[in-house]
Formats: C-alpha cells, structure tokens, sequence
C-alpha cells in the first residue's frame, strides 16, 4: 500500500480482487464532495479532492486495524449559497438525497460489505447526510456515520485567523496546500485585498448560529471577500494543514474505532448499537 492510502482504492480494483479482498468485516469509504467557487486561489473540486485524499490517508493511517475501501468521490454537493458564481454545480435535495441513498445501496448489493463510512468535504451536504445516515441504517441493517474532517480538525487545531473560518480561508487553503499543493494559486488572490473584520457578527449570525438557519450566499460582502468566509488565505501553510490533517486522522481512527470496533465479527445489529463514550 502506498503512503496515502491508493492500494484502498475500490475503483482501482478488479473483479476478481474485489471478490478476494472485501468481505462482511471490510468498511466502504465514500468520499463526497461539491463544485463550487473557492474564491480565486482555490479550484471548483476542493471539497471533493480534500474529502477523497483524507479517506485514502485515513485508509492507511487505520490499515493495522480496519479493511477500509474507499470508493471514488461523489463530485457534486448541495451548494445554493455558491450557485451566483460561475462554475458552481448544485444538486437539489431530493436528487442528492436520492443519489446517496442509491449509491450506498448498490455498494451494499455489489459487495459483502455490512459497514459504510461517509467522509464529507462540503458543510452544505451535512444536514442532508444527519438524516441520510438514519434512513439508510433502517432502510439497510447498515453500520454507517457520516464525517467531517474539517470540523474535526477545527476542535483540535486552533487557526489564527481574523474571522470565523467558514470557506476557503486559512483553514481549508492549508488543507489545500498539504493535500493537493498544485492545486492552490495564492498568486491570483486579488493584490491589496483583506478579510474585513467586520463581517464577523455577519458570519456568527448568519452562518455559525445554530439557532436559526439562514439562507445566506458566499457573494454577500457582509459575509465574504471575492468568496472566502474566513481568515487571508495567504497566512496559510502546509505546516498547518498537515497539523489538521493528523488531528483529523486521529479523531476519525476513534470514530471509525466506535462504528466497527477492530476484529469485530460479530451481527451487525450489535455494531450498530456500539456506544460511544460518554
């Protein structure tokens, strides 16, 4: 296996090494992302590119423990706050619901494979998945949880940053730079342009606050500046974004640890029911 993972790639394997590989005891990564604006440095696939890396790096950073797959990325997200920028893809609600819920039903079906593990790169498919990861564990008799490599590696590393990180600031444009480096132009950053530290109640309220849900969009300038809701990208660094990457790692081998305890065999039922603790 390879440092990040690429011998745990599902598509990579053929018929019969399917067959010989998985078995009731492996987990099946999906990796699922979005195609929307990331400001002018960042590309349209960053949520997608982040989401697939960090499954193959989680893939080999678990390799002593779990048989974790991790199948190719689902491309497009629920994204309606990008959709003014040119480029931006949006699903609606029914069909990526529709379209999470087939896909993780065919695995199932083409598979022997009993444990699924959502890796999510774009906050705005997290409330679908939080009811998708119920549904399909009915629906299925599936052991299955959706998580969020960002938001985990917020809890652990702390980002000096003149706002709430929210896209395509300092926090993700570090994941960026140690996950896909070629994919970031810091130089095409307008020149002379700074996240303004008013936008901050803006963003508390409208994007942070959980007690009320708002519709807001990345091109409002009480919230964004040419996109980004967060810090300068330019005080990103590799150095950062492999810090949140192994608190990510870490936090998810514990997750991964309460979905499918290593060396369980047991019914899938007790799985499911294995409680985290408190």
């Amino acid at each position: 296996m390879t440092a990040d993972g690429d011998g745990r790639s599902y598509g990579k394997l053929t018929t019969p090494r399917l067959a010989a590989e998985l078995s009731e005891r492996s987990t099946l990564c999906l990796p699922v992302g979005s195609l929307e604006q990331h400001g002018t440095h960042l590309p349209l696939n960053t949520d997608t590119v982040i989401a697939e890396r960090f499954a193959l790096r989680l893939a080999a950073h678990v390799a002593d423990r779990h048989d974790l797959w991790v199948a190719p990325p689902v491309a497009y997200g629920l994204s309606p706050e990008h959709a003014w920028a040119p480029g931006t893809l949006t699903l609606d609600i029914p069909l990526y619901a529709s379209l999470i819920t087939t896909l993780v039903g065919e695995y199932l079906r083409a598979t022997p494979v009993r444990t699924v593990l959502i890796v999510n790169g774009h906050g705005g498919n997290r409330g679908v998945l939080e009811g998708l990861v119920h549904q399909l564990q009915h629906t299925h008799d599936v052991a299955i949880c959706a998580l969020h490599p960002s938001t985990l590696a917020a809890s652990e590393v702390t980002v000096d940053s003149e706002l709430p990180e929210v896209h395509a600031g300092i926090r993700e444009t570090s994941l960026m730079l140690a996950l896909a480096p070629d994919h970031v132009r810091l130089d095409l950053l307008p020149a002379g342009t700074r996240p303004d530290p008013g936008q901050r109640e803006a963003i508390q309220r409208l994007v942070l606050d959980r007690g009320a849900t708002w519709p807001w969009t990345s091109d409002d300038p009480a919230l964004s500046t040419h996109g980004v809701i967060g810090g300068d990208p330019r005080k990103a660094s590799a150095k950062l974004g492999e810090a949140l990457i192994t608190a990510a790692l870490s936090a998810g081998a514990d997750i991964l640890d309460r979905l499918v305890p290593p060396g369980a065999n047991g019914p899938i039922t007790l799985r499911r029911t294995h409680a985290p603790d408190s």
